[in-house]
């Protein structure tokens, strides 16, 4: 059986867990990692993020350490501080060349957004049967596009928050 490759839309990932309005919460990115492989099967996470910022080196360090296979939004360096690191397009076509290059590498994506822009994408994806799920960060994350989306082709990231939320370490002695 072959395996399945995951699409992370970074941003929307922080900003659904960490960054929510209520209940902000940390994945810890190798809990996610082992989730992902052993329910998903997932060999490959593309782990989509904006320009690089240099207080976020340690989280990029953390993500190729731990095998996530970072994408960085390519932009000219007057336009970083005008427009956010949109990577929306970089990923459709990541995920396009993939199946182009590598039809027989891999047996379906699993994309990790809520955002609206990629319906086109996993609709393509349902067609082609090569879709396994789109993961939503939350309840709120997830765009109005989806809501006639069958539930087998989604679910909510916070309905595993247990199994892969950030836990700090107690310090001996407290």
């Amino acid at each position: 059986m072959k395996p399945n490759y995951a699409f992370v839309d970074g941003q929307n990932l922080y900003l659904g867990t960490a960054k929510a309005q209520k209940d902000a919460w940390i994945i810890d990115l190798l809990r996610f990692k082992v989730y992902l492989r052993d329910k998903y099967k997932i060999s490959r996470i593309y782990y989509f993020l904006g320009h690089i910022q240099d207080e976020n080196i340690s989280l990029y360090t953390k993500l190729q350490e731990l095998g996530y296979i970072v994408v960085f939004k390519n932009q000219i360096i007057e336009m970083k501080s005008k427009k956010k690191g949109n990577i929306d397009s970089d990923l459709i076509f990541r995920v396009m060349e993939k199946l182009i290059e590598e039809p027989d590498e891999f047996d379906k994506i699993l994309l990790v957004s809520g955002d609206g822009d990629f319906k086109i994408l996993v609709d393509y994806l349902i067609k082609k049967e090569r879709f396994l799920k789109i993961l939503f960060p939350n309840k709120h994350f997830a765009s109005s596009l989806y809501k006639e989306l069958g539930s087998e082709h989604y679910d909510y990231i916070l309905n595993v928050r247990s199994l892969i939320e950030y836990k700090r370490k107690s310090k001996k002695g407290s």
